[in-house]
């Protein structure tokens, strides 16, 4: 059993994602394993009074970057986009950056 700590790893603050608040649109960095069903149900748990509509998620590829001669990667991640109902309480914590 995952804990919801470790599949929501944090929430991505980003020019785009602060303006698909309004639609109720919230991009967190998730876990690599994760499910949509997993996501979902730890958005849920993490936030009281919320309830998921939709999961979109995407895989992040490396990048390769240099310093000076050698060559390096970042990291690959996994991004998901939740979609909150219509009815549903909204994420406190974002609401104080747009």
């Amino acid at each position: 059993m995952k804990y919801i700590q470790d599949i929501i790893i944090r929430p991505l603050i980003t020019e785009q994602s602060m303006d698909m608040i309004a639609d109720k649109k919230y991009t967190f960095e998730v876990a690599k394993d994760a499910t949509k069903a997993d996501i979902a149900a730890a958005v849920e748990a993490m936030f009281p009074g919320t309830a998921v509509k939709a999961v979109n998620t995407m895989n992040m590829k490396a990048k390769t970057k240099r310093v000076r001669y050698i060559a390096g990667k970042t990291a690959s991640w996994k991004k998901a986009i939740v979609t909150l109902t219509d009815d549903s309480k909204t994420i406190e914590f974002f609401e104080g950056m747009n």
